[in-house]
């Protein structure tokens, strides 16, 4: 099996880390090795004083990109889990890697307001966060990911079969 790479991508609180973990466990039960990228922890190691500039932002992307490049080319796969609010950026990544899989972590702002346990939506829409993507920042959707996962009304069951489906049908997994 070819080494590749899974692209999370969606607004903070959208279930990126939350699935992208659910996805390494289950492809860790397949033997498939797995290295997951995300990007909380990416800024506090390989991104330490970026900020959320775009440029900054896409500087952090393209690190991403790279590592998880590495890792695919050795036969591995890496999954991310960050934001990537630029389209321009996440195509760049798709074009440099073969067997890259977008998936879209789509939830309305409303929903991760609600369900914001730490009020950051809260505090962005009250002008209290600068640079808070999808409230004062943009955040550009994909235009085709190869899955898109509506977490605001699927289990976390229901995305993960969503996602290791459309693994499986361009055979990057063996079908169970």
């Amino acid at each position: 099996m070819p080494g590749f790479v899974v692209w999370f991508t969606g607004l903070s609180g959208a279930g990126k880390s939350t699935l992208s973990a659910l996805l390494a466990n289950e492809l860790r039960a397949r033997g498939v090795h797995v290295e997951v990228l995300d990007g909380d922890e990416v800024r506090t190691h390989l991104s330490k004083g970026l900020g959320f500039s775009k440029e900054d932002r896409d500087i952090n992307i393209r690190r991403i990109g790279f590592v998880a490049k590495l890792l695919a080319r050795a036969g591995a796969c890496a999954v991310t889990a960050a934001i990537s609010p630029y389209k321009d950026v996440r195509n760049e990544q798709r074009a440099q890697i073969p067997h890259f899989i977008e998936v879209f972590c789509q939830c309305p702002v409303d929903a991760l307001a609600s369900r914001d346990p730490k009020g950051l939506y809260k505090r962005a829409l009250a002008g209290e966060i600068a640079h808070f993507t999808g409230i004062t920042d943009p955040y550009e959707p994909p235009d085709n990911p190869e899955v898109t996962l509506y977490t605001d009304r699927e289990t976390q069951a229901e995305s993960l079969t969503k996602i290791i489906a459309a693994l499986e049908q361009r055979n990057l997994i063996p079908v169970r």
